[in-house]
């Protein structure tokens, strides 16, 4: 028998995972514009031309209105105090989490991530059934004049609720990118610890924390469902932007409510902008986000 075989035997040649025909790849493009054009671009188009629907007059009249300018000013006042205090607590709780070893560590992280998992509308149902008239801390904080529910601190805690875990989750993976090392030799040279903060951590975390601050401020004006539950919808004192769309739709008055839902999508495209150009200078300082 022969040792040779019948046939020549050609090295087999090993496409590479990630290259795919011309025509596989046109499709997955075409897939992902398609999807974008019918989901975010296709209904951008229909609110801008809603809104102008009768003229540039009417919509900037719209949005002069009395309540309209008073849900701009109440959205604007909230975000104004949300993400700083949840921009501190975030930080807070990215050092408690990086820098120390303790028991449930595990857990507290699981607690941040709650507003993920929760419904917002469930999480505005807690802060009335904490807070609210018929309970005992929320009966005494109305006979000091101090209400929480349908009032602006009701509000304020229902958007930290669901806006807190943004800050947090961008900081904790880039603080324990970079260990303690830092932190250790700066306090070894006899640097204070609100020093090592200021002049080590702080500047090694800025720019996830920017980044953190614009998604946590996108999120918070434009949160309804526990805004929703916990404002009362109170028309000029209570209702928000999006409460307030949502008032202007159900009364048919389509040039007002688009006027406003206009005016809310710039306010998130300037900060998709900000972040985007955040992305592309701080590439760098920023990939370690990421990986979360």
């Amino acid at each position: 028998m022969s040792d040779t075989a019948p046939f020549p035997i050609r090295p087999a040649r090993f496409r590479n995972p990630t290259e795919e025909t011309p025509l596989v790849r046109r499709l997955a493009i075409l897939a992902a514009v398609l999807g974008l054009a019918l989901l975010v671009f296709a209904p951008l188009l229909v609110v801008f031309a809603e809104a102008l629907a009768k003229g540039w007059l009417a919509a900037v009249t719209s949005l002069a209105s009395r309540d309209a300018l008073s849900a701009i000013k109440l959205t604007l006042l909230i975000a104004a105090i949300s993400v700083p205090l949840n921009a501190a607590f975030g930080i807070a709780a990215a050092w408690a989490i990086t820098k120390f070893d303790f028991r449930g560590k595990a857990f507290l992280i699981t607690l941040i991530d709650l507003p993920f998992s929760v419904s917002p509308v469930v999480a505005g149902l807690c802060i009335v059934l904490m807070f609210g008239t018929n309970s005992l801390l929320g009966g005494w904080l109305v006979a000091q004049g101090f209400p929480v529910v349908f009032a602006l601190p009701g509000i304020v805690l229902a958007t930290m609720f669901v806006t807190f875990p943004f800050v947090a989750r961008e900081l904790i993976p880039v603080m324990i990118e970079q260990g303690r090392a830092e932190e250790e030799a700066a306090l070894t040279l006899g640097a204070s610890g609100w020093r090592v903060f200021r002049t080590v951590t702080l500047p090694n975390i800025r720019w996830a924390l920017l980044y953190g601050v614009l998604l946590c401020n996108a999120r918070a004006m434009g949160e309804f469902g526990a805004v929703a539950v916990v404002s009362g919808k109170i028309r000029g004192q209570t209702a928000t932007m999006p409460i307030t769309i949502e008032m202007l739709y159900n009364e048919y008055l389509s040039v007002a409510a688009f006027s406003m839902a206009a005016l809310l999508t710039c306010l998130a495209l300037i900060t998709l902008l900000l972040k985007t150009a955040l992305e592309r200078r701080h590439a760098d300082q920023l990939s370690a986000a990421h990986r979360h």
